[in-house]
């Protein structure tokens, strides 16, 4: 997969993927904004903003003369934000590229941000929260990570608190925009059925104008832990949901290599080892998985389960058990599961990037965050050169008790019960 990276003199990055068999093509603009740049006075305007962007913009005065566009070419129009960045996209048939660029350097620069279309988005805001707190699958990483890093904005959930969002205003969003959406914060990445010389002149003609300025830098993460530690949302549920984890490497470490394939080992499908014994020998689990994530300057390895409430204390046993017993060899890690563990991240891998936006996604991510860019092949690459001495190493470095983390989401209030719990 070839890549063309080149930068206008405003300091915006422009990625070119060509993916000569799609007839598909992504625009993506990708802004170093999300929820760890707001503070206290703004938790949540990140996500706020990236509504507001949908609502109407100077040249297109209202959210359905916006959609309507992408509605009429059949195409995908959508965002996302998370803890360090936000992103638009439009995904439609290479044909309409140019509408795409049009569209979204629209919405950067030139959203109304109209004072009543900012109260009425608040309610949608408050549903949306809403619909996360009654989802505790969805819930139970954002109270995982609250323990992680504590009343920071790293800590804080992306979507705000309800009060706070209640409180913005026009003149907040206005702010926000001034200290971090600068072209030299922000990376436009483009991939399928083009060219590059087709892509920059658009990107001159739409993005050039803009004027670049030095974007606010986000505070470090404090990570210091020296003991376990416990954290119960209490709600009345038919299922508890649990996260434990251990802190571990942000994300420029090669150490991320062989974390995600300990990650796949122990729960990366269904033929893991928790979902193995979790699930298939106990019944203790409809779902259980384990993941290997990383931030610009942490990380985390965490597995996350929903249990029976009455076997909680069990099933946190055997996830902890799994992970003893892959740390202290008393399950062998075999030439076949290193290799399948290997092949089940592969495998992922290629199976996502058969989609443009995904591709547009993957490189923004890594120009935005990272200090170099890695093609498919190169990850690839990395994986494959995981050993099972890697995997032993990254579990006896990281798999310890004083970064064990569980939380939990249920019909508990007895932290102590699960503090006895918490070793190793």
């Amino acid at each position: 997969m070839k890549l063309q990276k080149t930068k206008l003199k405003n300091d915006l990055r422009v990625l070119t993927s060509p993916m000569p068999s799609f007839e598909s093509a992504t625009v993506l603009i990708m802004v170093g904004a999300g929820s760890r740049y707001e503070t206290k006075l703004n938790n949540g305007i990140s996500h706020f903003l990236e509504h507001m962007a949908f609502k109407g913009t100077k040249k297109r005065p209202s959210a359905i003369q916006m959609s309507g566009l992408i509605d009429s070419i059949g195409g995908e129009f959508n965002a996302f934000t998370t803890k360090e960045y936000t992103g638009y996209y439009i995904k439609s048939s290479k044909n309409n590229i140019e509408l795409s660029f049009d569209l979204l350097s629209d919405m950067v620069q030139n959203s109304l941000l109209d004072e009543k279309e900012i109260e009425k988005e608040k309610g949608v805001i408050l549903e949306e929260i809403n619909l996360y707190e009654d989802t505790p699958m969805r819930n139970i990483g954002d109270i995982y990570e609250r323990l992680l890093y504590g009343d920071t904005p790293m800590g804080w959930d992306t979507a705000g608190e309800k009060d706070i969002i209640k409180k913005i205003s026009r003149k907040d969003f206005l702010d926000y925009l001034k200290a971090l959406y600068s072209p030299s914060n922000m990376v436009l990445a483009v991939a399928g059925g083009i060219e590059e010389k087709g892509v920059l002149p658009l990107a001159e003609k739409y993005f050039s104008d803009m004027n670049s300025f030095q974007a606010l830098k986000a505070a470090p993460i404090g990570e210091k832990q020296e003991k376990a530690k416990v954290s119960i949302k209490p709600k009345k549920t038919e299922q508890a949901h649990l996260a434990i984890g251990f802190r571990t490497v942000p994300l420029a470490s090669p150490e991320k290599y062989p974390l995600s394939v300990l990650s796949s080992i122990l729960g990366g499908g269904m033929s893991s080892r928790l979902f193995h014994e979790v699930r298939e020998k106990r019944g203790l689990a409809y779902y259980v998985r384990s993941n290997s994530d990383q931030y610009t300057d942490a990380g985390s390895l965490v597995a996350t389960a929903g249990v029976d409430p009455k076997r909680i204390n069990e099933a946190i046993e055997v996830i902890l058990s799994e992970f003893q017993a892959l740390k202290s060899g008393k399950k062998e890690i075999s030439k076949e599961e290193l290799k399948k563990g290997k092949e089940y991240l592969k495998g992922h891998l290629v199976l996502e990037l058969e989609d443009s936006r995904s591709v547009s996604i993957f490189y923004a991510t890594q120009d935005l965050l990272e200090e170099k860019i890695d093609n498919p092949a190169d990850v690839l690459l990395e994986i494959d050169k995981v050993t099972t001495e890697d995997v032993m190493e990254a579990a006896n470095k990281y798999v310890i008790d004083k970064t064990l983390n569980l939380a939990i989401i249920g019909n508990f209030d007895d932290r102590q019960r699960f503090e006895k719990l918490l070793k190793l």
